[in-house]
């Protein structure tokens, strides 16, 4: 066989499922391997789709997705959703065509050291010099990506490489087991918490990662401590059912979970990364006593300067802290969360239009069941979603939050649904970032991929608006004009709605999900309540 058809061969290895990407010369071999493959090659429109998909599709289902690109402008197009799966800890497998060995020492038709590109933003970063190294690269990049921290990893294949013949076999697949963390830092996490008198639980995404939630669950319940969790943690403790959930941190501001914060004397980080929501925003002062619990050691930050660290398997953490420690009586926060939901439901009925953030995230939230999926790109519409949305479930509202590249809702919806087929997935996303990556809308509709997006449309850029007015109190430079987006989904072969009133919204939602066709809803939004929201937020007393 060819070094080619070992390449796929060892993908088939590692339980590949999908390579998503686009056809080059460079990557014509690996091509032509997967028509004899049952992975299934998935034809985007752009690189950047292709690498979304495949850092939602790892986010969603713990192994790595895959992308595909030739060389050069195919490569470098696929590193902002290489980046943003790096860091996000969704673990992904990016592989590029490359020039042939024998034009990579000078200058030559579109090619850049990609290695060298690609080793900032992943794990690892690797070429591919000789057919017989391909089984322990390709292992090597599966096993990197899919250990914790989870992230990206890099693979060239000059285009000669491809074609050499070779005879080898995939690598075993074994990946690493976490270690349990040691007696002597459970039991001191567990004396902290005991002598605690206001502690407070902050739950990063590492808890997903690690599938911790149900652990952390019945931590909070023994011992009856809050939670509060970052954007990308939503869902890890049920919002609706669990009285000791208050909701979600990420605001640069004050916000009714901050005041838990201020008021805590011990903070119980579990599965927490720095890149979610900095430490300095919610541990300003600094004299707080943390405790990390997570599969690896804590970042070296000034404001994250731990007391007390328990790395390994977060499970058998929490199970084993939950078992030694004192159980707290009562708690004061229980008023934070009552807060939060009375004014999620304040504008429930609001007839003002255009429609307030909040009565669009209502109407969502009532129009799909609880397991169903969102994906929320980056803008204003993700601070108001990462606040109001209410989760149930882990893993069904997708947020990037550490990288935080606009462009991911429409892409990443179509892996979603892609791994839950079952599931409705609506794409919420700005009319910015709609149009980023809007021509993967004709990849949904030829996969026959039922997704609905929904377009938070403004006219602009919402979010850097909004920290124009708060920090200059006036803006410049946000403004744009949009397409007619209904026409723009026909154009597609999809199905568009524009919403002309706040009583249309609901049924506009419920008729698109019903559809099972690719649906866009162009929704105008009311941004004014940005800064009635930063003025509330700003002149708030903590309750507690």
């Amino acid at each position: 066989m060819i070094a080619a058809e070992l390449f796929v061969r060892c993908l088939e290895n590692e339980g590949v499922e999908y390579v998503f990407g686009l056809p080059g010369e460079e990557n014509l071999d690996v091509l032509d391997a997967l028509i004899d493959s049952p992975i299934r090659f998935v034809t985007t429109r752009h690189e950047q789709g292709a690498a979304f998909m495949a850092d939602v599709y790892g986010r969603l289902t713990g192994h790595a997705g895959v992308c595909l690109s030739t060389l050069g402008p195919g490569a470098t197009n696929l590193i902002t959703g290489v980046a943003d799966a790096n860091m996000d800890h969704a673990p992904l497998v990016a592989v590029s065509g490359q020039a042939g060995t024998n034009r990579l020492h000078k200058e030559s038709h579109q090619t850049l050291d990609l290695e060298l590109m690609f080793a900032p933003v992943t794990k690892y970063s690797s070429r591919l010099l000789t057919p017989n190294i391909i089984p322990e690269v390709v292992r090597k990049a599966f096993k990197l990506a899919q250990t914790e921290k989870m992230g990206a990893c890099f693979i060239e294949f000059p285009e000669n490489i491809a074609r050499m013949t070779i005879e080898d076999a995939p690598l075993p697949v074994r990946q690493p087991m976490l270690p349990e963390p040691t007696a002597d830092r459970l039991n001191y996490a567990a004396e902290l918490i005991s002598e605690a008198r206001d502690p407070i639980i902050l739950a990063g995404n590492g808890v997903i990662r690690s599938k911790a939630w149900r652990q952390l669950a019945e931590f909070s319940r023994r011992l009856n401590i809050p939670v509060a969790n970052t954007f990308m943690a939503k869902g890890v403790v049920p919002f609706f059912k669990n009285p000791l959930a208050l909701g979600s941190v990420g605001l640069q501001s004050n916000d009714y979970v901050n005041c838990g914060f201020s008021r805590a004397d011990v903070i119980i980080c579990v599965g927490y990364d720095l890149a979610e929501y900095h430490p300095d925003l919610w541990h300003p002062t600094r004299d707080r006593t943390l405790i990390h619990l997570d599969a690896n050691p804590a970042e070296v930050d000034a404001h994250y300067n731990i007391e007390c660290g328990a790395v390994g398997d977060i499970k058998h953490s929490l199970t084993r802290i939950a078992e030694l420690a004192t159980p707290h009586d009562d708690h004061k926060m229980h008023v934070l969360r009552t807060m939060l939901m009375e004014e999620m439901q304040a504008l429930s009925e609001d007839e003002g239009f255009p429609v307030k953030p909040q009565k669009i995230i209502w109407d969502l939230r009532t129009a799909m069941e609880l397991e169903d999926i969102v994906i929320c790109d980056v803008g204003a519409h993700k601070m108001w979603m990462a606040r109001m949305f209410r989760c149930e479930y882990p893993n069904t509202c997708i947020i990037s939050n550490g990288f935080a590249s606009m462009g991911i809702a429409v892409p990443g919806a179509i892996a979603a649904k892609m791994v839950s087929p079952d599931r409705s997935v609506v794409a919420v996303t700005g009319d910015a970032g709609f149009l980023m990556n809007c021509q993967e809308i004709e990849t949904a509709v030829r996969l026959d991929v039922p997704i609905v997006v929904l377009i938070w449309n403004d006219g602009g850029y919402g979010l850097i608006e909004w920290k124009q007015m708060n920090q200059f109190h006036r803006s410049a430079y946000v403004k744009f004009g949009n397409p007619d987006f209904v026409r723009l989904a026909e154009a597609f072969g999809a199905k568009g709605y524009r919403v002309h009133g706040a009583a249309e919204l609901l049924p506009t939602l419920r008729e698109a999900l019903a559809s099972r066709r690719v649906c866009i809803v162009d929704c105008p939004v009311d941004y004014a309540e940005n800064l009635k929201l930063t003025s509330k937020l700003g002149e708030m007393v903590c309750p507690i």
